[in-house]
């Protein structure tokens, strides 16, 4: 039977098991939080996002969770820069125009601040610039798609949180802790 493994990758960590970079010293990776032989990740979660990440042993789970062509939901919990009036909020549901063509449309709907850990390092305040946060519910995973679509709208993230993929969430999961699912 093949494993799943949901994780809780928090920022700054690189969606792969080692750090490939050139600089002096090296970047956090998966094998920092997990420890076990032969899954990889089933999609990825850029660096500046934090939240669930799944990992697989199984091809063929791992590509129906990440293949944009099985329209797995993702949702994610995101701070943006702004309050998002109605214009900016419908153009996130029909789908917004990015420089790599047209996104499906997405459900969104504003939420009150979640009850989450605090981000290290946290998200710069600005006493003059209100911020936001934003359900986001998309079917694709473009490289950094719901940063690109709230800038598109004028509203740049500020904090990005998957909290679900398909039907597995991150509930009850802190920063870097795992555990094992039934795929």
């Amino acid at each position: 039977m093949a494993r799943l493994i949901l994780l809780n990758k928090p920022h700054g960590v690189l969606s792969q098991f080692t750090d490939s970079g050139t600089g002096n010293s090296p970047r956090p990776t998966l094998s920092d939080f997990i420890g076990l032989a032969g899954v990889y990740p089933a999609g990825r979660l850029d660096r500046d996002s934090e939240g669930l990440l799944l990992l697989t042993d199984d091809g063929k789970l791992q590509d129906r969770i990440a293949s944009p062509r099985h329209r797995s939901e993702k949702t994610y919990l995101v701070q943006v820069e702004g309050v998002p009036d109605d214009g900016a909020l419908a153009a996130l549901r029909q789908g917004v125009v990015l420089k790599d063509g047209p996104t499906r449309p997405a459900r969104v709907r504003l939420i009150d601040p979640p009850d989450l850990w605090p981000r290290d390092p946290p998200v710069r305040y600005r006493k003059s610039v209100p911020d936001r946060w934003l359900e986001i519910t998309i079917t694709e995973g473009r490289n950094r798609q719901v940063r690109r679509m709230t800038a598109h709208v004028g509203h740049p993230t500020l904090r990005l949180v998957r909290w679900r993929v398909g039907d597995w969430t991150l509930d009850g999961l802190a920063p870097g802790a795992w555990r094992a699912a039934t795929p």
